[in-house]
């Protein structure tokens, strides 16, 4: 049997970038590997991990989701197992114990080759393997080409210097731009998706993203509400000095359940154990605030304000927060909305927007009881507040 070129591909992998991806797709197929490993690294002996980086845990499952775009590519957890520094031989060691006979290729930056006689048992690890050595631009490829022919010359070392076009962005980079809704172009939407979910890098949603996601959950004609309550949502936050990034997002996912069935709703209930009352388990339109809340935190990392504000957006209740009456406003007389009493609404909304709310709410109750519908005790209540407060002049 022909031996095969092993690639190994290692990094601290937080996140993975599509300059990571680029280049090891590059690389893979100059030097036609036949089967890559990629290596999140333990503790680098290198350089310091960060105080913001990832969990292992996360990592390893990051450079799992990136090696599905890459043929014949699979994901070790060797360095993360092992118990201080991870050095390159002794990973190489174990792979050439695992591959005998088969040819190792070791993935490296500029810096790395420049620093290679730094290394741990470096003579052992040229020995072991060919150096494959990326270029960000073409002073890069000049200074590898200088380093390679030194180490070829002092060594005896096998080394390749691989063409490639370097995306610039570094994890670092990436990471404080995920955290300001920046970034997404440089990372792939499932790794996107994923640090979402598990709120790495105190990520906040990029509002495309967002959009993008929320309307994918919607029956296509309620596209133009959740666009008009986002139009709304903001402009009242304006209006009254609430963060305008909270209402927005609040906005976009205030009903992305909302086209689900009463038994899909109530698996969602039992699934984030919501509790439900009578009412509520009867009435899918009751709900969907309440599993849209969850499912927003669940896949989009909202904070608890934006959570409540989706939380209360149908019923209302007493003494709501200024973002959680904006959402219910902006809900009720987004641009789309055409109903008896919705303009003289949209003018006192942004005169007075307790006053609004508390005719909002009261023009609600009405609407029910013509429709033989019992109201919630909340919306009540929330009435009950307001009126309370209206009695000592708001």
């Amino acid at each position: 049997m022909k031996p095969m070129r092993i690639g190994i591909y290692g990094g601290t992998f937080d996140p993975p970038h599509i300059g990571h991806l680029s280049a090891i797709k590059y690389g893979a197929e100059q030097l036609k590997i036949d089967r890559l490993i990629i290596i999140p690294a333990g503790i680098p002996p290198h350089k310091m991990l960060e105080a913001t980086s990832s969990p292992k845990e996360d990592r390893l499952e990051m450079a799992s989701i990136m090696s599905r775009y890459i043929d014949n590519a699979q994901v070790s957890d060797m360095e993360l197992h092992r118990e201080g520094k991870s050095y390159s031989v002794d990973t190489i060691n174990e792979i050439k114990s695992r591959y005998p006979g088969d040819e190792i290729c070791l993935f490296m930056g500029t810096d790395m080759l420049e620093t290679f006689e730094e290394w741990r048992s470096f003579e052992k690890i040229l020995e072991m393997c060919t150096l494959a050595v990326f270029a960000r631009d073409a002073g890069d490829k000049e200074r590898n080409i200088k380093n390679a022919q030194a180490l070829r010359e002092k060594y005896g070392g096998k080394i390749e210097i691989i063409d490639n076009e370097a995306v610039k962005i570094s994890s670092t980079e990436l990471r404080r731009m995920v955290g300001d809704r920046h970034g997404t172009e440089y990372i792939t939407e499932d790794i996107y998706g994923y640090i979402l979910h598990k709120g790495l890098y105190e990520v906040k949603a990029n509002f495309d993203y967002l959009r993008n996601k929320a309307y994918e959950m919607l029956k296509p004609g309620r596209i133009r509400h959740v666009a008009g309550c986002e139009y709304e949502a903001v402009r009242l936050a304006r209006r009254y000095g609430a963060d305008e990034e909270m209402a927005r997002e609040a906005a976009i996912l205030h009903d992305i359940t909302k086209k689900l069935t009463l038994e899909e709703q109530l698996i969602l209930c039992e699934k984030y154990g919501i509790i439900t009352d009578t009412a509520e388990k009867n009435d899918a339109k009751l709900l969907h605030s309440k599993t849209g809340a969850a499912v927003a935190r669940d896949k989009f990392n909202i904070s608890d304000e934006v959570y409540n504000a989706i939380y209360w957006h149908t019923t209302g209740k007493a003494d709501m927060s200024l973002l959680e009456k904006i959402i219910y406003m902006a809900d009720y007389i987004e641009p789309t909305r055409d109903f008896d009493g919705v303009d003289k609404l949209r003018k006192i909304a942004y005169i007075n927007l307790d006053e609004a709310l508390l005719l909002g709410l009261e023009m609600s109750l009405i609407d029910l009881e013509e429709r033989n519908i019992v109201p919630h005790t909340k919306t009540q209540e929330a009435i009950d507040w307001l009126r309370e407060q209206y009695k000592k002049g708001f």
